[in-house]
């Protein structure tokens, strides 16, 4: 019965791509589920189509449908989270960001956004009839219960998960099966930790606790946490996070991470987003020790800081003096996005026990090659505050780590001043001066 179902509703993705028609709003993949054959099926039809806004995010390759279309009178994109790919779309005028709370977005797409055609890439139809989201739970399943019509791209290399709900649609939901062989899962290569990375990881592995849940987010520094953390005498840690990647399977082969002290999903390590290499898609496969879910439960801060000690680290792009953090663009560049990070930073300090991260290197290079301060007295003209300064909690460089939560003005910015790079410190001080919040007895 299943079988008959799953025949009557097999097409090619040039079948599938016709239900999408002029105008529609067409909610796509996200990170490594993309559905790619579907994606060049659309472009294809490109001459019939116009104002076709197509909505996803984290690209790890580049669009068809933009590349087909220059000047982007068929095709828009709109991301909930830019990969680089999407920056260099969004400077040209044909990717366009959705500012979101990560924990909101199923709620938006339920309540605010208009969903004509859904497509997702999964693993193979199971024996009860269901296919497996894998390695991205996210949104899916709200923009497909508002979908017009709900597409799905079989890739057969796509792990299947074990989930808490919401991780897998049945084919009774679905309207057209493209079957697309084995195509591989995305590649995102371990990125290697620079020397800064390291020093700031050695600054956040004392503040960690056995039988801490950790949430990371991807990069150098929490690579380099998570291998400190996989050859530490740490034990029973836990996992409860928007998204993991290669470190977490070092910490749970290390048998660091065991999830036995968790007070939420005991036993369970708890993802919505995974991006990695294939080491970590191997982890994932069949996996009990797995919980996958949509994002309005992994990143509810309400459901996470139930988990005792909960450790949310992040990065940011600059913080001024009053403790505003920025982490999605440069200026009035966008650069990525909000994800999740306000989500954690308020779960971790709900949590009990529970302490929250943002972490920068205190320098960049600008285009001339000049050094400057990621730590400002006011922040960059057009930059966007992604968290409060009331809401953020420790904040770490290079040079140390400061617990900002109920310091004064003139207290936040000596502290701030100590984590900068010492070039900039007395430049720092002068502008506190200004600003009426450096006290007349602190010392320089």
């Amino acid at each position: 019965m299943l079988m008959e179902e799953f025949r009557r509703k097999r097409v090619s993705a040039e079948v599938a791509a016709k239900a999408v028609h002029s105008g529609d709003w067409v909610e796509m993949g996200f990170g490594a589920n993309m559905p790619r054959i579907l994606e060049a099926a659309l472009a294809e039809r490109k001459e019939e189509l116009f104002d076709v806004k197509a909505r996803g995010g984290l690209l790890l390759a580049p669009l068809k449908m933009l590349e087909l279309d220059p000047e982007g009178e068929h095709f828009t994109w709109l991301s909930y989270h830019l990969s680089g790919i999407e920056r260099k779309y969004a400077q040209l005028g044909k990717a366009f960001y959705i500012p979101i709370k990560y924990s909101e977005l199923p709620r938006y797409l339920r309540e605010n956004l208009q969903t004509d055609v859904a497509m997702f890439q999964s693993a193979p139809m199971d024996e009860h009839g269901y296919f497996n989201f894998g390695v991205t739970i996210s949104h899916f399943a709200a923009a497909i219960s508002k979908a017009r019509t709900v597409i799905i791209e079989i890739n057969e290399d796509m792990p299947r998960v074990h989930g808490g709900y919401d991780h897998a649609i049945h084919i009774s939901q679905v309207d057209y099966v493209v079957e697309g062989g084995h195509m591989g899962v995305p590649i995102v290569p371990e990125a290697e930790p620079s020397l800064v990375d390291r020093q700031i990881a050695e600054h956040l592995l004392p503040e960690i606790e056995d039988g801490s849940c950790i949430q990371l987010g991807i990069g150098g520094m929490p690579q380099a946490l998570g291998k400190m953390i996989a050859q530490s005498d740490l034990k029973d840690l836990g996992v409860h996070s928007e998204m993991i990647a290669d470190a977490y399977v070092d910490m749970f082969e290390a048998g660091v991470v065991n999830n036995k002290r968790k007070q939420r999903d005991l036993g369970r390590m708890v993802y919505t987003l995974a991006m990695g290499t294939q080491k970590l898609y191997d982890f994932l496969h069949d996996n009990t020790a797995i919980a996958a879910y949509p994002v309005d439960y992994t990143n509810d801060p309400w459901i996470a800081s139930q988990n005792d000690k909960l450790i949310s680290i992040n990065s940011a792009l600059e913080i001024d003096l009053s403790g505003q953090v920025c982490s999605e663009t440069v200026g009035q560049a966008i650069f990525s996005g909000s994800g999740g990070q306000l989500d954690f930073v308020e779960a971790a300090y709900r949590s009990k026990g529970g302490k929250s991260f943002i972490c920068l290197p205190s320098t960049y290079k600008d285009k001339s090659g000049q050094i400057q301060s990621r730590i400002k007295p006011l922040m960059t003209n057009g930059a966007v505050i992604t968290d409060t300064r009331t809401t953020v909690q420790y904040v770490v460089t290079e040079y140390g780590k400061v617990n900002l939560k109920g310091l004064s003005t003139w207290q936040r910015a000596e502290q701030l001043i100590f984590l900068a790079h010492p070039k900039f410190r007395e430049d720092l001080i002068s502008e506190a001066e200004k600003l009426k919040i450096w006290r007349q007895s602190s010392k320089r």
